[in-house]
């Protein structure tokens, strides 16, 4: 007989299992969906204290403002009122590199640098920030950018970025990834020439590493709090709609050049 083993969910005809638990005794209305995200990933139930650390990455992810993920949902609303999934879909779509997608670029970053570092880790702020200066040398010499470093608007500082270290610091979970990006915060000009804010998409990277969350699955966190910031984007476009205005400024302000100019 064919089997499909799974870790996850399985039903009977009168019974849903999930995780090895009976959802309906065991789960339901007993844990947050913050925890039960990290379960489904980890395959291990989280501490009180990794469930504030990573439920304080969801929210620092969920919404940012008119950010293109945002807007790809409102005018993907506009144009099919009928497709809410569409909608979502559109604007999850838009998580790459720029946007959101820095929380896994600055995870799997830093896990290279750790893991090469192996069991001698640095004691000490001093030793923490020549790795991070070998590791900036490196990556700018290769030709890449630096994950978690600058920001579109917060150009000063990312608000995000010491709360979130605050909290990990207070529940004892201000491990190897946290430390080096704080690292790369303080040595950076060093190499780049330019002092940049550390953002709050690479602090929540190195957050969730430190987690022990498999760094490939990453922008698979991010996007899950980012769904939840595209439902309100979705509702508030229904209540106060600015798809339209937006379609309408960048249509009317469109402007013919010759190609070959």
């Amino acid at each position: 007989m064919t089997s499909y083993p799974t870790s996850l969910g399985t039903s009977t005809s009168d019974e849903i299992r999930l995780l090895g638990q009976d959802l309906t005794a065991d789960l339901m209305g007993k844990v947050g969906f913050g925890e039960l995200a990290f379960w489904l990933v980890a395959m291990r139930r989280p501490t009180p204290s990794e469930t504030r650390v990573f439920e304080a990455v969801l929210v620092a992810l969920a919404d940012h403002g008119f950010t293109p993920t945002a807007i790809a949902a409102r005018l993907t609303y506009l144009s099919a009122p009928d497709s809410l999934q569409g909608a979502l879909a559109a604007g999850l779509l838009g998580g790459g590199s720029r946007f959101l997608g820095v929380t896994e670029d600055c995870g799997a970053f830093l896990d290279a640098v750790v893991t090469d570092l192996g069991d001698d880790l640095p004691r000490s702020d001093e030793q923490w920030d020549a790795a991070a200066l070998a590791a900036v040398r490196r990556t700018k010499e290769s030709g890449r950018y630096v994950p978690g470093l600058g920001h579109p608007v917060h150009k000063d500082g990312d608000p995000r970025t010491p709360v979130l270290l605050a909290i990990a610091e207070e529940e004892g979970l201000r491990g190897p990834h946290l430390r080096l990006f704080e690292a790369v915060g303080r040595v950076h000009e060093q190499v780049l020439g330019r002092r940049l804010p550390l953002n709050g998409a690479g602090v929540c990277g190195a957050a969730l590493a430190d987690l022990g969350l498999p760094v490939e699955m990453l922008r698979g966190f991010a996007l899950l709090a980012r769904a939840a910031g595209l439902l309100g984007q979705l509702a508030e476009e229904r209540r106060r709609p600015v798809g339209m205005d937006v379609y309408l400024s960048v249509d009317r302000n469109a402007e013919y050049v010759d190609p070959q100019s």
